[in-house]
């Protein structure tokens, strides 16, 4: 399984665009990289490229972010949801394996615009969410991790319309993924989707997301999330609404 070289054309320079956009946007706040840079490629190159190529370079270099994240993360909000999400995985990748591959964009642009309508509507609650409401949020981020590592979009409406401060929200968000990786990783090999075209495509799209990840983290640190949550909404919707299968004719 040898990785072949890409053309640089127009769909592979929005790719490219979705991976730094994304990557800063991951690094800075803690979740948002998946929203930005899924729909983009699956536009470009199909779901089945942008999930698992999303999967390997996020998983890798948000590692150590989700190790330091170990001390104040709030285990028993994240493992509820962890463990549904590990459940429910399986069942996501075989709709990615299986499934139509214009559904399934369908899908994740509705899941992201939902979502993120969600969060943005100001809806809050107090205190930590119940074991059930993790657990059943927890679950549905597992089945989007499956169909296309839009796993964020439910625990990140959990999370960031609750009182707890924005340091822990965002070790939950790393501590969360960590866990339910190891899952999508299982299932996507099973389901034989680490191909040649993702090696390509991880190839030129994995230096540009690690770079600017490790700089939305330097970011984060210096400025401790301020005024990240309007920039990364309009962002998210952007990508969203221009990956619309409609708009098939710009990207490829």
């Amino acid at each position: 399984m040898a990785a072949e070289l890409l053309p640089l054309d127009p769909a592979l320079i929005a790719a490219m665009l979705a991976a730094v956009v994304g990557g800063f946007v991951r690094g800075f706040t803690g979740f948002g990289g998946a929203l930005i840079y899924v729909p983009v490629v699956s536009a470009v190159a199909g779901p089945q490229i942008a999930a698992p190529t999303f999967l390997i370079v996020d998983y890798i270099l948000t590692l150590p972010m989700a190790v330091r994240s170990i001390r104040i993360c709030r285990w028993h909000t994240v493992i509820p949801a962890a463990i549904a999400a590990v459940i429910a995985t399986p069942f996501g990748a075989w709709l990615l394996a299986t499934g139509d591959p214009i559904v399934l964009r369908w899908i994740i642009c509705v899941v992201v615009i939902l979502f993120l309508a969600l969060i943005v509507s100001g809806w809050r609650y107090h205190g930590d969410p119940p074991t059930a409401a993790s657990a059943g949020i927890g679950g549905i981020s597992g089945l989007f991790a499956g169909i296309g590592q839009i796993s964020g979009p439910p625990v990140i409406a959990l999370w960031v319309s609750g009182s707890a401060p924005l340091t822990i929200i965002r070790a939950n968000m790393f501590c969360f993924f960590g866990l339910l990786g190891l899952s999508s990783f299982a299932a996507y090999f099973w389901r034989g989707l680490f191909t040649a075209e993702t090696l390509s495509y991880l190839a030129v799209l994995a230096p540009l997301y690690g770079g600017t990840l490790f700089l939305g983290g330097w970011a984060f640190a210096r400025t401790k999330g301020a005024s990240y949550r309007p920039v990364t909404y309009v962002l998210v919707a952007f990508a969203a609404l221009s990956s619309m299968p409609i708009f098939d004719g710009l990207l490829r």
